[in-house]
């Protein structure tokens, strides 16, 4: 019987992973996808798409489908994933690797300003600028939702929930960007200050390279504490993992 290695996906890093390992003998692949996505783009191998109901949930599809080991390649800010999947392979003593691309740093130049939270960002925008990108997905804007002074630009690769900002224009789109296309895009709808999460990663960078180049400046929220488990930045770095674990 092969041995069924679920990963969490959704990620690039993920996707990357799934194509490693599809097809390998002796090995059955599994990528997990929220569902959060209307048209998701999809990894190689077998997909599951949807919640598994709390860790619970995913502890009895974890002993149901005897998985060998998880690996949890969500995007860094998927926290309410990642705990479940802490919990639950513990609870079982299935082996977890946590594979997170590393977070952004500062070049000279830029003009950062780190906050923990998107309700954090909303209460610092005052003074720096009316004009803003919100460049954090469709999870969260309602930090932004009572901020009548400012005017938003909110990209996202799906419509977002309301409450909305009032005094918003709705772009939506899909990365990678270019930053000749960022640079555009700041600068038609003359945008002050970018807010965005530290997602890491070259897909969505180029926003940066460009608050840089016009000399905005960016509010960063902070990613959520790193879950208590085995941590690799690198999709080689996860192989070599599963290598050492299924022996």
């Amino acid at each position: 019987m092969p041995a069924t290695v679920l990963v969490l996906g959704g990620t690039a890093e993920a996707r990357r992973l799934a194509e490693a390992l599809t097809g390998r003998a002796g090995l059955r692949v599994v990528s997990s996808l929220a569902g959060r996505v209307a048209a998701p783009v999809l990894p190689d191998g077998e997909v599951r798409v949807g919640g598994f109901g709390g860790p619970e949930g995913l502890a009895r599809w974890l002993r149901a489908e005897r998985v060998a080991a998880v690996i949890d390649a969500t995007h860094p800010f998927a926290a309410h994933i990642t705990a479940s999947a802490v919990a639950a392979t513990t609870a079982l003593g299935v082996p977890l690797l946590v594979l997170r691309r590393p977070g952004w740093r500062p070049e000279p130049g830029d003009d950062w300003r780190w906050v923990p939270s998107l309700p954090a960002a909303a209460d610092t925008l005052a003074g720096l600028g009316e004009r803003v990108f919100l460049s954090i997905g469709r999870q969260g804007l309602a930090a932004f939702a009572g901020l009548a002074a400012h005017w938003f630009l909110i990209r996202t690769v799906d419509d977002p929930a309301p409450p909305l900002p009032r005094r918003a224009h709705l772009l939506r789109d899909r990365g990678p960007y270019t930053v000749d296309g960022e640079l555009e895009l700041l600068r038609r709808h003359r945008i002050d200050v970018l807010v965005t999460k530290d997602s890491g990663g070259a897909a969505t960078s180029a926003k940066l390279v460009a608050a840089r180049r016009l000399r905005l400046p960016v509010l960063i929220v902070r990613r959520p504490p790193a879950p208590d488990a085995p941590h690799v930045e690198t999709v080689a770095g996860a192989l070599a993992w599963l290598a050492g674990v299924l022996g």
